[in-house]
């Protein structure tokens, strides 16, 4: 019931947000920014580790992006393969001297700092650096760095033209209080067709497993995190694309290279420095499919993916335990952490202890039949009608999925998304939860990437 009534509530909170950021938004020139002098500046940070298959076309995609005053970093974060080589000739790129200030420490360079000798490129810098993981990557990039703002992103994704100007309105909007980060709508590429770091054409793929998380994600982003974004009690910004206040970013010392939950843990301790601070702040986030990414197409990725998540999730709450239920911290130590406690932490522990009782039960205990069909009915009911309410909003609100016979898979797949994905989320959690406590390789997981489609 606490899981009806939360949704429900979301759900609600959820719709309120977005029918008035439509409504806010019907009214703005976004491309004001476009032509503006004085648009402020934007370091996007990429980093990159064994990316050759889509380097060079998504570097592409970042360079043609629609906003006057930005740059982008690539960190090569000591690649195996020849991701740097590709990137060197693509771009014409050459070594220099440049002075970096290291405000936060990090892993040391390797080959150097590259920037091209064609001006068509002046834009892009490469950062060539020994291996220290995503987070030690994306603080040498910070490091680096000389935009006012940080957009940190996963160098396989591919960014809309106007992402830029989207992602950096909500910082300029707020007078009474600072925007601390924003974060934007994250899509599914899988079987879309991608050609020189453009999105032509949106499809849906054929395997399940790609379909069920497209549905995930249509849940996730447009009910979760907008109604989290409306209470201002959001603790997470996807790592896949999102944007930050740098200076709050280097006073809190930048990602943590410690957890495999940097994205997560990043935003909980720039928020609690905020409410330490006593300064009034928000976490924005909007409705715009502003980001394209890979998805797993195999369960044994897809289940390293959700066994990370896992782990980054309890070390996040783990480290800063200080804030639960402390009214010091207002929204964030009431709701947010209690919330993401019981409710994305303890969850999966609970429905199996509750799946070992039942069949407890089934042995020594006679069961009223009747009531156990209808709970599991209950419950199978309502995941579909928080899944129909989540196309639904997609449908009309940005209705990407255009092409004749879609929304009936989609249909299709509400109703056997239960089946398909829920299982094995579910055991990738516990299974976070016991590489966590027992296995001391705690690995960041690796991520296999075929490429975006080209067809």
């Amino acid at each position: 019931m606490l899981i009806v009534g939360s949704y429900i509530i979301l759900a609600i909170f959820s719709s309120k947000e977005t029918v008035e950021y439509l409504k806010k938004n019907s009214f703005v020139y976004h491309k004001g920014l476009l032509n503006s002098s004085i648009a402020p500046s934007i370091s996007i940070i990429a980093p990159a580790f064994n990316e050759s298959l889509n380097i060079v076309e998504n570097v592409r995609s970042l360079l043609s992006l629609h906003y006057v005053n930005y740059d982008v970093i690539i960190v090569n974060d000591g690649s195996t393969d020849d991701s740097l080589q590709r990137l060197i000739i693509a771009y014409d790129l050459e070594r220099i001297e440049y002075l970096i200030n290291k405000k936060i420490p990090t892993k040391s360079l390797r080959s150097g700092v590259f920037k091209s000798k064609n001006p068509a490129f002046e834009k892009l810098m490469v950062v060539d650096k020994e291996n220290g993981g995503k987070a030690d990557a994306l603080n040498f990039g910070i490091n680096i760095s000389e935009g006012t703002y940080l957009a940190c992103i996963d160098v396989d994704c591919l960014l809309m033209a106007d992402s830029l100007q989207r992602m950096v309105k909500p910082f300029l909007e707020y007078t009474d209080k600072k925007v601390i980060a924003s974060g934007g709508v994250i899509r599914i590429a899988n079987a879309c067709k991608i050609e020189d770091g453009k999105l032509l054409a949106v499809d849906f793929p054929n395997k399940w497993i790609e379909r069920v998380q497209i549905l995930e994600y249509l849940r996730s982003f447009l009910l979760g995190r907008m109604a989290w974004a409306r209470l201002n009690g959001l603790l997470v910004i996807s790592g896949a694309f999102g944007m930050f206040d740098k200076e709050i970013a280097i006073k809190v010392g930048g990602y943590d290279t410690t957890t495999v939950g940097e994205d997560m843990e990043v935003i909980v301790r720039m928020r609690k420095y905020m409410e330490e601070e006593n300064l009034p702040y928000k976490v924005a986030y909007i409705p715009d499919p502003l980001c394209w990414t890979e998805a797993p197409d195999d369960r044994k990725i897809l289940i390293s993916q959700r066994n990370r998540w896992t782990r980054g999730t309890i070390e996040t709450l783990k480290m800063h335990r200080n804030i639960g239920l402390n009214y010091k911290y207002r929204v964030l130590g009431l709701l947010s952490f209690p919330y993401w406690f019981v409710f994305e932490r303890l969850a999966p522990i609970i429905e199996v202890l509750g799946m070992l009782y039942f069949l407890f039960l089934v042995v020594y205990q006679p069961l009223n039949w009747t009531f156990v069909v209808g709970l599991f009915l209950l419950a199978y009911l309502f995941s579909l009608i928080f899944s129909f309410v989540a196309v639904f909003t997609e449908e009309f609100t940005y209705h990407q999925y255009k092409k004749k016979g879609i929304g009936l898979k989609l249909v299709l797949t509400i109703f056997l998304e239960p089946f398909i994905l829920h299982p094995l989320v579910l055991y990738a959690a516990i299974k976070g939860n016991i590489d966590y406590y027992f296995n001391k390789n705690k690995k960041w997981g690796v991520m296999v990437r075929k490429g975006l489609s080209k067809d």
